[in-house]
């Protein structure tokens, strides 16, 4: 192995050409720095300096959103009780004047928030370019605009009432669409990866909740109209990750990125329906049948994930699997010891699969139709 020291000897000596000498400097340090084909590289930190950064604007963040509580309760004070015992009509005749001054507070406090965010953007983000940052100046920008929306309607409608309560969830879902909107130009302005995610699950969320109003808030199956509504916009995102990322199969633009976090996205809801239907979510006793219902429904997301190189799924789904494999285990009597083996298999499986993902991978992608093996990710 050459040092730095023998290549800048042989340019002063004219072995090599300084351009020669450079070229290979860069060789060896691509070669160094080279992220394999399917270690689902996404950019999160650049050095210490984005966590330091970041620390900073949590904290900015935090006291904007206080000063915006106490503008709020500046500009409509809520009402204090004054009095020695508990009067419940006191409470029920202020109610709207409280309600109304926490919808106020938790407005202006929401807009700060998304206020501040932006304008730190214009550094952090359009200039620097720093990833933490970024990603945590977008989360509070579109949580902003959300929280802000939330906190007027919360102001101006009284819960209580079926036919308000229907209009609640309409101006929620009108709500979400703006807050979409706000994503759109903040992409426009800023191209962070995370925003189309954030975006899109405003999106669902305006589906969910319009449904949901259609229907009724006072629906006897609304829980499991929930579920479905979920699972069917998770699997709609996970399509359009899937576009994003076969429009880059090589993984080497910012494209994967967006797909990454819309993988991230989908992920929770497609597995988290799935499970509870199962019944995964209801107790511990979740039945042996259930049980191995949960397991084979995780080998299925291991080969997906495989097959599309992204390990979303299998992350969503863990906590599932620890659930049914400790009953499992206690079923057969390791009652002491059930979570030791449940936690012993799940990591050895983890591990073993991210040591093999690789050949089992290209395994998997090899036994697809070569049409669908065109359109994935590359294989290492």
């Amino acid at each position: 192995m050459y040092s730095q020291e023998d290549l800048n000897s042989a340019v002063s000596a004219g072995a090599i050409s300084a351009e020669a000498a450079d070229a290979l400097r860069a060789h060896v340090a691509a070669q160094r720095d080279a992220v394999p084909a399917d270690a689902e590289h996404f950019r999160l930190i650049t050095g210490f300096n984005d966590v330091f950064v970041s620390i900073g604007v949590v904290i900015m963040l935090l006291a904007m959103g206080a000063i915006g509580q106490a503008i709020g309760g500046a500009i409509y004070p809520k009402p204090v009780f004054s009095g020695a015992e508990w009067d419940a009509e006191w409470w029920k005749q202020t109610g709207p004047q409280r309600q109304m001054a926490e919808g106020i507070a938790m407005c202006l406090a929401a807009a700060l928030v998304a206020g501040t965010s932006w304008m730190l953007a214009e550094f952090f983000t359009l200039k620097r370019r720093m990833a933490l940052p970024s990603i945590i100046l977008l989360l509070a920008f579109v949580g902003g605009v959300m929280v802000a929306q939330a906190g007027l309607i919360t102001g101006l409608v009284a819960t209580g009432d079926s036919t308000k309560e229907t209009l609640g969830v309409i101006l929620l879902a009108a709500a979400a669409l703006v807050t979409a909107g706000a994503a759109w130009v903040h992409w426009r302005r800023f191209m962070v990866p995370i925003t189309i995610a954030a975006g899109t699950a405003a999106l669902a969320g305006t589906a969910i909740l319009l449904i949901v109003a259609a229907i009724g808030p006072k629906n006897s199956n609304l829980d499991t109209i929930v579920l479905s509504l979920t699972f069917i916009a998770g699997l709609v995102i996970f399509a359009f990750a899937m576009r994003w990322d076969m429009s880059d199969t090589q993984r080497s633009t910012r494209r994967s990125d967006v797909a990454f976090w819309l993988h991230l996205l989908a992920a929770p809801m497609i597995a988290h329906p799935v499970f509870a239907l199962i019944g995964v979510t209801e107790g511990d006793n979740i039945g042996v049948g259930a049980a191995l219902a949960v397991i084979a429904v995780y080998v299925a997301f291991a080969f997906v994930a495989l097959a599309v190189d992204r390990r979303a799924l299998l992350v969503s789904a863990l906590a599932y699997v620890l659930i049914a494999l400790t009953f499992l285990f206690r079923q057969f009597g390791a009652v002491e010891l059930n979570f030791a083996l449940t936690a012993l298999v799940i990591g050895s499986a983890l591990l073993t699969l991210s040591a093999l993902w690789t050949p089992i991978r290209r395994a998997v992608v090899t036994a697809l139709p070569g049409d669908m093996r065109g359109r994935l990710p590359a294989t290492a």
